[in-house]
Formats: structure tokens, C-alpha cells, sequence
């Protein structure tokens, strides 16, 4: 495990957070949450019909021991989540409406965070974004004068330590969403102990290229200015000006990055998404997340192509950012 996820563990373990995870039957959970409680990292519970937990658990060989499992439809506090939910959903709900939802286990295991039985929730390994992401703004929501969740991952190679924003959420964002992206992604760089200098992407670097696509990141970077930011950041810049200072020299002389950003916010989804993979893939980065930002409570999405140390890891992140 890298430094970061020590000292991470560390952290946690001082406080030993509850975090759900709705997905209580997959195999990369339950090991998961098998180890964190053994460890006594966490508080795990696990959201699914008991005997098909526990009957899993036997097969891969683990033990739950007194971990806390949770059947939505024997949950004795049902009737209690219904009426927070549908007061939340504001008569977009009825009671028998809500009654159907909160069978789902993700709706359920939001709601258990919402109503502070858990502290965050991290699900996705079975489920699609969209499943985990639509619980949690119709639940939990976004902070105050935050519009829009964005999606953030944690680049880990040994020491280095990089935040790559947004990578999962919103396909194309305007001047204001790479703003606000910038904005909370600095938070996130914090609470990880990333010093955050914010660099805005584009292929063109101050006024080398002039399009559409260049002129919103200029937006952007403007945007965030007025924003009165209390870290340094710039923008438009290419990836090499951000983080090379040889590079920066040549082409982003007056820079206040120098060429050295650590947190690295994509003009959009495509570039998001394809960066941080290639980063991952060629250059052998730990890439965890996507972690949910500018959510009034941690909840948190893993692939469906993650294994159990994905899980382990993104379960440590949101116990984090709920400290």
C-alpha cells in the first residue's frame, strides 16, 4: 500500500467511521469489508438479504463476524426512512412511491447516510454510475452554491500525488463547471495533503490556439479568479506547461504554477476519462475513485471492473472526506 493509504488508514482509524456498502453480496465487498473490520479500520454494513450475504461469504471463505448486515425490507426503522424520504423528495414522492424506491439497495444505503446511520457510502461495483450518482442528488445533494457533482481521482505512484478532475460525471462542461470543478477539487487535493496548484487543460497554452474550446477554459480560469481562490492556479495551459518547468518557462513564462500542478482540471469528459487511464495504464499510477465531489456527504463510485483493493482503498477516501 502506498504512503498515501497508510497515512490515510492511520487518520481513519482514529475516528473508525461507519460506511455502507449496498452491494453486500458482491465478492470484492464482502472481502473488502471483511478486512477493514478485521483491521478495525471501519464500520462496514452491508445493505442485502442476510442469508445470501452470509451464504456468500462462506463461499469465498470469509467471516463476517459481528459485522452489521441490513435487509431493507426487515428493517425495523423502514417506515422512519419513507417519511424522511419523501419530506427530502418535497412532493416529488408519494408514500407508497417511496415505499418501492427504498427497496433498492442504493436508495436505501443513501438514505442511511442521509439520516446519519452511516457517515458515507461507497457502491458501483455491481451498479452503474448513473445508480450510484442519482441516490445521492436526489438525497444528499450538493453543498451550498455548488450546482453540479464532478468527479475526481486520486493519482498514486509512490510519493507523487496528483487530483485529475473532472473524469466521470459531466460530459460537457461549461466555463462555470470547470470553475467550480477547479474550486472543490482543491478541497479534495487538501484533504488528501495535495498542497493544491490548479492547473485548467487545453490544447493551447495563453492564446497559442483560438477556438470555442480554448476561449471556455480562458472563461473558466477567469471565472474562478472571481471566485477568490486561496490557491494558485492557472489556466489556459497545455499538459506540459502545467507541469513541466522547462516547458513553463518557454511557454508560460508569467505563470504562477512554474510549471509544478498537481491538480489537473480536463476541459472535458473525453479528455478526462482518457488521461487518467492513460496515466494509469502506461505510467503506472494507482488511479482511485472516481471520488463524488461537492456532495453535502461522502458517496463514493468504484468500476465495475475494480477488484478488492479498489474497493478497500475508495472505502478508506470516504471515510476520509467524512472526518
Amino acid at each position: 500500500m502506498s504512503d498515501l493509504f497508510k497515512e490515510l488508514k492511520d487518520k481513519v482509524q482514529q475516528q473508525n467511521p461507519t460506511i455502507v456498502f449496498p452491494e453486500g453480496t458482491d465478492e470484492r465487498i464482502l472481502a473488502a469489508a471483511v478486512r477493514l473490520a478485521e483491521e478495525n479500520v471501519l464500520k462496514p454494513i452491508l445493505v442485502g438479504d442476510k442469508e445470501e450475504i452470509t451464504s456468500r461469504a462462506k463461499e469465498i471463505g470469509v467471516s463476517l463476524g459481528d459485522m452489521e448486515l441490513i435487509d431493507p425490507k426487515q428493517y425495523a426503522e423502514f417506515d422512519s426512512l419513507v417519511a424522511s424520504f419523501v419530506e427530502r423528495r418535497k412532493g416529488k414522492a408519494t408514500e407508497e412511491q417511496a415505499r418501492q424506491i427504498l427497496t433498492d439497495e442504493n436508495y436505501f444505503g443513501t438514505m442511511l447516510v442521509y439520516t446519519g446511520k452511516a457517515h458515507g457510502l461507497v457502491s458501483g461495483a455491481a451498479h452503474s454510475t448513473a445508480d450510484t450518482v442519482r441516490p445521492a442528488l436526489q438525497i444528499i445533494k450538493t453543498k451550498e452554491g455548488i450546482k453540479k457533482t464532478s468527479g475526481a481521482f486520486i493519482m498514486v505512484k509512490g510519493e507523487e500525488k496528483y487530483v485529475f478532475a473532472d473524469c466521470a460525471i459531466n460530459i460537457a462542461p461549461s466555463s462555470a463547471d470547470l470553475a467550480e470543478s477547479a474550486l472543490v477539487s482543491a478541497h479534495t487535493a487538501r484533504v488528501f495533503g495535495i498542497d493544491p496548484k490548479v492547473a485548467l487543460l487545453s490544447f493551447s497554452t495563453k492564446g497559442s490556439a483560438k477556438s470555442a474550446e480554448t476561449e471556455k477554459v480562458v472563461e473558466a480560469t477567469e471565472l474562478l479568479s472571481g471566485m477568490n481562490p486561496d490557491f494558485p492556479f492557472d489556466g489556459e495551459l497545455q499538459f506540459d506547461a502545467a507541469f513541466v518547468s522547462s516547458v513553463a518557462q518557454k511557454k508560460a513564462p508569467d505563470s504562477p504554477l512554474k510549471g509544478e500542478a498537481n491538480v489537473f482540471i480536463f476541459p472535458g469528459l473525453e479528455t478526462g476519462n482518457i488521461g487518467y487511464k492513460m496515466v494509469q495504464r502506461l505510467g503506472g499510477f494507482d488511479a482511485i475513485g472516481p471520488i463524488l465531489q461537492g456532495l453535502n456527504m461522502p458517496v463514493n463510485d468504484l468500476s465495475r471492473g475494480c477488484n478488492e483493493e479498489d474497493v478497500y482503498k475508495l472505502a478508506l477516501i470516504t471515510a476520509m472526506q467524512a472526518l
